[in-house]
Order: structure tokens, then sequence, then C-alpha cells
């Protein structure tokens, strides 16, 4: 509405009012929000002007709002500094300011509560795993699902073993910050110790030189583990080519060549997984594949004998040694996933069917 200057005589105009600035809560200590009242009575104003004043300055404009914005947070603010604010109601011929705020500083806060849902989840996880890793520890029996290729990691070496022909052991592509890398580097001490109980001999190329630096301590504390140290051959680890596609090239010649009995295809691979497969599957070789690349793991189940699917890789290792604190790790994650899907299935019933906001369950800021 537009009012004559005849109305005006009688309206007065008016500025923000009853400014309140408060540190922002659950933040590192950058806001600072700002709250005021205005009643526009003439609905002649055109915006608001937010004004900041620190330590010996004057007051300077740092932001314009719209006129019906009563709400604002000062994200530019320096920690533990002290300031002043101030809120201008404008008009296309004038300025009204406002009042004028006590000093309000930014503060860091402890803990961030808009994030306690992480934190009950984190306190959560933490406690099943120390649970079962005590229980594992006590000797108690803890049940793991079959897995149908890692119960035959002993069939696999032993036929190695029966035919005198060597195992090959291929760590994938990946470099040694892949988890699945990480994985599968636990998986090759297993191996490599019933390798060296059984006296057969275990073939390593690797492609990335930290890769074949772990694999050789892993595959020589294996050996000594068993207590057969002088039987570890250093030519059973060997460092091949970085390049991937060479380095599958390389690994199929080996293939061609030494024809082992079992080939462990366990890691992270890519575009050359079935370029290995097939050569393995080629010749005669038992195959026990597992990555974390989804792409990748329908070639390897069309042409291995067994394959870890996905988290069934990460599994591999406490399946194998039994280790309690691996045992109660595993119980522990797959306890708190199983607490997660019956979240979510609560959740979900409440939302349809009783049209419940369960939002704030799942947000974190």
């Amino acid at each position: 509405m537009i009012l004559s200057p005849w109305c005006l005589l009688f309206i007065a105009l008016t500025a923000p009012s009853d400014l309140t600035v408060k540190d922002t809560p659950n933040d590192e200590g950058s806001s600072v929000t700002l709250r005021w009242v205005f009643n526009d009575e003439t609905e002649s104003a055109t915006g608001l002007s937010i004004l900041r004043a620190g330590p010996g300055e004057e007051f300077a404009e740092i932001e314009q709002l719209p006129v019906d914005a009563r709400e604002h947070a000062d994200e530019s603010a320096t920690r533990d500094t002290p300031y002043r604010y101030r809120v201008d109601a404008v008009y296309p011929d004038t300025v009204l300011a406002g009042a004028t705020s006590r000093e309000t500083m930014a503060k860091a806060q402890w803990f961030n509560w808009d994030r306690a849902n992480i934190l009950v989840g984190l306190l959560l996880f933490t406690g099943l795993v120390v649970y079962f890793v005590t229980k594992a520890r006590s000797g108690v029996h803890l049940f793991v699902r079959r897995i149908a290729g890692l119960e035959a990691v002993d069939e696999a070496v032993g036929r190695a073993t029966e035919m005198g022909r060597a195992i090959l052991y291929i760590p994938g592509t990946g470099y040694v910050d892949s988890i699945a890398t990480i994985a599968s580097m636990n998986i090759l001490g297993e191996i490599a110790k019933k390798a060296a109980e059984y006296g057969t001999h275990i073939m390593v190329p690797n492609r990335d030189p930290i890769v074949f630096t772990v694999t050789r301590e892993i595959v020589k504390g294996a050996y000594l583990q068993v207590g057969k140290p002088d039987a570890f051959d250093p030519d059973c680890v060997t460092f091949v080519v970085e390049n991937s596609l060479a380095y599958a090239s390389a690994i199929d010649g080996i293939m061609a060549r030494e024809r082992p009995a079992t080939i462990f295809l366990l890691g992270s691979f890519a575009a050359e997984s079935l370029i290995l497969a097939e050569t393995g599957a080629s010749v005669g070789a038992i195959q026990i594949a597992g990555t974390d690349a989804i792409t990748q793991l329908p070639f390897f189940v069309v042409a291995c004998d067994y394959t870890l699917l996905g988290e069934e890789l990460y599994a591999a290792s406490a399946y194998l040694s039994r280790e309690p604190l691996m045992l109660g790790a595993l119980k522990g994650q797959d306890w708190g996933k199983a607490i997660i899907a019956a979240v979510l299935i609560i959740a979900s019933l409440l939302a349809l069917v009783f049209n419940v906001d369960v939002s704030p369950i799942f947000r974190s800021q």
C-alpha cells in the first residue's frame, strides 16, 4: 500500500526494535545470531541494513536484508572478538537507525548438539565392538555365517600341494591406501601361513612398489610364525610394473608359464579383472576372487570358482584367522548394521503409517 504525504503526517516511520544478539550455538565460533522486531505501519520501507562495529570501530554495513526479515546470522564474525550491532530501516528518502546492541562475542562450543545422533550411534557401535571382542577373548564361540569362497581356501592350498604346483596370489591393482588392498594383505598373511605349513610355493606379483614392500614382509612374517623362516624365498614376492594393463599382461605370462594350481585374485581390480580371470581359467587353476568394485564382480562370478562379494572380502581375515580382535569387530559391525536397519524400518513405519516427523532423528548439521 502506498500512502499519500498527508497520511505520513499521522503515521510515524519506525525502526527495528527489541534487538537481541547472541552467540550462535553449536558452532566453531564464527557466527553471531541477531533477532529483532519491526512493525512497518506505513509499508513503505524498502529493506533492512545490518551494521556492525568492532573494538574501536565505527558502525559499518555488513548485510542488506529484505524488509520482512526478522533474523540474521553474521557468519563473518571473528572468534572471541566483541561486536556491537544495529539494524536500520531503509525508507525511500531516509534511513532510521535502530537501537544498538550490547557487546557480544562469537565463541566456540565443545559440542555440536545438533549432531547428538551421531554421538549416540558412535557410542553404541563402540560398545558393541568392545562387548564382542571381550566375549571372543574369553573363549565364547561367535557365529559367523559360512562363506563358500573362504571355506574352499584349505581345499585350494591342498590342491596345489598335492599337484606340486605353485599358488599365485594377486593382491589387486590398487594402492596401499585402498581398503580392498588392505583387506587383501590381511588375507595374504593367512594363506601364506598355510603355504608355509604345507611347503607349497607361493608367488605374489605386485603392481605398486609400496604394496610390494608390505606383502614381502607379510609373507616373510608368515613363514616366521609357523617356524620355517629359512624356507622363505625372497624371490616369491616380486614387483612387476606400475601400469595396470602391462601388469595384467605380465601376470598372464606367469600363468601360462608356471601353470599354478591355485589362483587368488583378492583386492582392488578394474578393467583387467576379466583378462586375469579368463587366463587363470584357461590354465585349469582353481580360482578364488574377491573385490569391492561392483563393476568387476560379474566378471569374477562367471570366470572364477568362488567369488567374495563386497564386504565378504573385508570379513575374510577375521573368518580365516578367528583372531578375537578381528572377530569381535566383525560381529560388532554386523550388529550395528542390524540396529541401523531396524531403526530405518521403524522410522519408515512411523512416518508412513502414523505421519510422525522422524527427520530430527537423522538430521545432523
